[in-house]
């Protein structure tokens, strides 16, 4: 199943893909509009990129530097792809608690780097939802934020525009042992046996987080909302035709025969009552990182 907007926000289209003749809706829940990476494996480091910083932490006795002006005809970040031109994200495998969110008050220019290009506008709202991207590093007065619509992108806004939000969740899946763990303040709560991604639609490695929920579409969800992430298909022309253009998300499914296997187009699928759980628990805005396997857990140390 998927749906190309965030329900019941803005125009809404739902497709259901059959993944065979003889089979169940085995497929898995894709939202929005989709950005473009090829790989499956995540972006290396570009030169844009700076290095990171534990938990967002501003770097000692560094200048502001100034923002340019931002042409007032620069795209809005939406569920569309999004723009060309953010550098990658160098710690996309790190699984250190992002503990701070960024939420604009205004529209707001975002950056390629501190003192950098304008290449996009974030707005207070994505698609009708309130916006809160984690905090992933602080350089030069600047917070760099993982981007909506894009897989291990980040964006970097200058000071003032955002209000600052505490993020006190972190959620963690492991695809090797189809594994997901909620993180409370670096401690674990809870984990819950999911499905994942089938080859060739596997579930993208890497930082993303809770972009909103949405209730589910259709009664094989299981009558249970669904997370809506900021990621997207890793190579959308992989996935069935109506999938192409859509975010991952996670969500629950009628029944729970799969759990333990790679049958999805991507998205992260769990029990009924987890999946409760973690809605009335975990706000959007929080961090949700994709690994193959967790070598360590994660810390706020």
């Amino acid at each position: 199943m998927l749906f190309d907007r965030m329900y019941p926000y803005r125009r809404v289209a739902w497709v259901v893909a059959a993944v065979a003749v003889a089979a169940l809706l085995a497929v898995a829940l894709l939202i929005g509009q989709a950005l473009t990476p090829r790989s499956t494996t995540p972006d290396r480091p570009g030169a844009a990129a700076l290095g990171p910083t534990p938990n967002g932490a501003e770097q000692p006795d560094e200048p502001t530097l100034p923002a340019a002006p931002a042409p007032a005809g620069l795209p809005v970040v939406d569920y569309d792809p999004a723009p060309q031109g953010f550098p990658t994200d160098p710690a996309t495998m790190d699984t250190t608690p992002l503990t701070e969110g960024a939420h604009p008050t205004r529209r707001i220019a975002a950056y390629d780097a501190p003192g950098g290009r304008p290449l996009a506008f974030l707005e207070p709202t994505l698609a009708g939802v309130e916006l809160t991207v984690p905090i992933a590093q602080r350089r030069s007065g600047w917070a760099a934020v993982l981007l909506p619509s894009a897989n291990r992108r980040l964006a970097w806004l200058p000071p003032g525009g955002f209000d600052t939000v505490a993020l006190r969740d972190q959620i963690v899946v492991e695809r090797k042992v189809h594994r997901l763990t909620w993180y409370r303040a670096g401690k674990a709560v809870r984990s819950w046996e999911v499905s994942l991604g089938e080859p060739g639609q596997d579930t993208p490695l890497g930082r993303t987080f809770i972009l909103g929920r949405t209730p589910p579409p259709e009664e094989v969800y299981g009558g249970v909302d669904i997370y809506a992430l900021g990621s997207v298909p890793d190579d959308p022309e992989a996935v069935p035709a109506g999938l192409r253009g859509a975010h991952i998300g996670v969500h629950s499914w009628h029944n729970d025969d799969d759990l333990g296997e790679n049958t999805t187009n991507g998205c992260i699928r769990l029990t009924r009552s987890g999946q409760r759980e973690l809605l009335a628990e975990v706000r959007p805005g929080s961090s949700l990182v994709v690994v193959d396997k967790l070598r360590t857990p994660p810390s706020t140390a």
